[in-house]
């Protein structure tokens, strides 16, 4: 399905809800597998989320992810140690691309039974669960900090819990964070010290709770676009968030200063406001190693402010759905931009006006698909496979038409 976007202009002052936080779903699907007394609400309702719950609850050998990098992760690790449980996990043509050595080689140190079906380093994988007794292993610290997350997840089943060692700087932090937040949320210890991260066996009983998921900060990303590229005085509420966030995104909030926008926080949910206007000499400069999923759309913002931008600190783009940083470079150079990249960094040179009628290539990829979707404030624009939203934010394009824009 490709949608086409005429040149539209927000209606302002409008409250949208926005699905839970697929980082967060996840992490607490994973620990409701593990611990039955956990309720969640507010769960996503994602594709990966989605996903990620079917195959919990899948008694089936074959177990298909499709696209849900994730779900890949989070589920290697799950089913390590099902003990006396066989399954082969797999997924889409990209997700047969994409590395999972790295915590393959993590769970086999911890004594996992793991083969490759097909290339070595990557899905499909025959897992056969066993209980795990070994309790220490090393990572390079810069790594996905999803294969981290996996670890930690499954840590407090193992006999002897988890030392985790991560070797060099560490990137993505606040997602590290959240997994462990989220860990002592329903009673398992754990420790954060320099490098070093310690997960204790479960010694007691989880107690029966109930956990709410914030909405998801990355999908905020699109309206602070939407804002950012309106008049001045434009508005909107979004729904439901927190002020002390778990999630490495809310650094949307103080990024977006940049790109004139406001942000309010209500009890449960925040106002965006345009409050003022950036000049086009403006140059933005940014380290997203904590928050790499909304590069995409950081890059729009400024290439549609006509705004140079360097990013640094990317390199897990070229892991993901698509290599991002090769795509971003591609579409946003169709409308005209200048792009440079690197393994790990973009810099988006100042431009003057944007191309219309572009056709967008979203590459399988949903992050792309909704970057580029505010750009219809700007010029007339096409989204090609624009039904690829599902994956993290299915009601995107309802939520659009709601605030205003015009598709067809």
């Amino acid at each position: 399905m490709d949608i086409s976007i005429k040149k539209s202009k927000l209606t302002s002052h409008q409250n949208i809800q926005i699905t839970g936080s697929k980082s967060e779903s996840n992490r607490l699907l994973l620990l409701q597998a593990l611990y039955p007394q956990i309720k969640i609400e507010n769960v996503s309702n994602s594709d990966d989320s989605v996903l990620m719950q079917k195959a919990l609850n899948s008694q089936e050998e074959l177990i298909d992810i499709h696209h849900a990098g994730t779900a890949m992760r989070f589920l290697t690790a799950y089913f390590s140690i099902q003990n006396n449980r066989e399954v082969i996990i797999t997924g889409s043509s990209r997700m047969k691309e994409r590395p999972i050595k790295i915590l393959v080689d993590a769970l086999t140190t911890l004594g996992a039974d793991i083969t490759y079906l097909e290339n070595e380093g990557f899905p499909p994988l025959k897992i056969k669960g066993r209980h795990l007794k070994k309790s220490k292993v090393s990572l390079e610290a810069n790594v996905s900090s999803q294969y981290i997350s996996a670890l930690l997840l499954i840590a407090s089943q193992l006999e002897n819990g988890l030392e985790l060692i991560l070797e060099g700087k560490i990137t993505s932090v606040p997602y590290i964070k959240m997994t462990l937040t989220l860990l002592n949320s329903i009673g398992v210890e754990t420790s954060f010290i320099n490098n070093t991260i310690t997960v204790k066996p479960n010694a007691v009983e989880i107690k029966p709770q109930k956990l709410t998921v914030e909405s998801d900060w990355s999908s905020a990303s699109y309206f602070y676009s939407v804002i950012a590229l309106s008049d001045l005085g434009s508005e909107i509420t979004i729904n439901s968030y927190n002020k002390n966030s778990l999630q490495g995104d809310s650094i949307l909030a103080s990024i977006y200063k940049n790109f004139g926008v406001t942000t309010t926080f209500l009890e449960h949910s925040i106002i965006l406001q345009k409050t003022s206007i950036t000049s086009d000499k403006s140059s933005v400069e940014l380290d997203l190693s904590n928050a790499p999923d909304i590069a995409q759309t950081i890059a729009v913002t400024a290439f549609g402010l006509g705004l140079e931008s360097y990013m640094t600190g990317l390199h897990t783009l070229k892991i993901k759905e698509t290599d991002r940083l090769v795509a971003l470079k591609t579409e946003i150079e169709k409308l005209g931009g200048d792009v440079v990249i690197t393994e790990a960094s973009l810099h988006l040179k100042p431009s003057k006006g944007i191309n219309d009628n572009i056709c967008i290539s979203t590459y399988n990829d949903h992050r792309m698909a909704m970057a580029f979707a505010p750009l219809g404030l700007k010029v007339p624009i096409v989204i090609n496979s624009a039904d690829v939203v599902s994956k993290s934010y299915p009601q995107f394009w309802e939520d659009f038409i709601a605030i205003g824009f015009n598709l067809k």
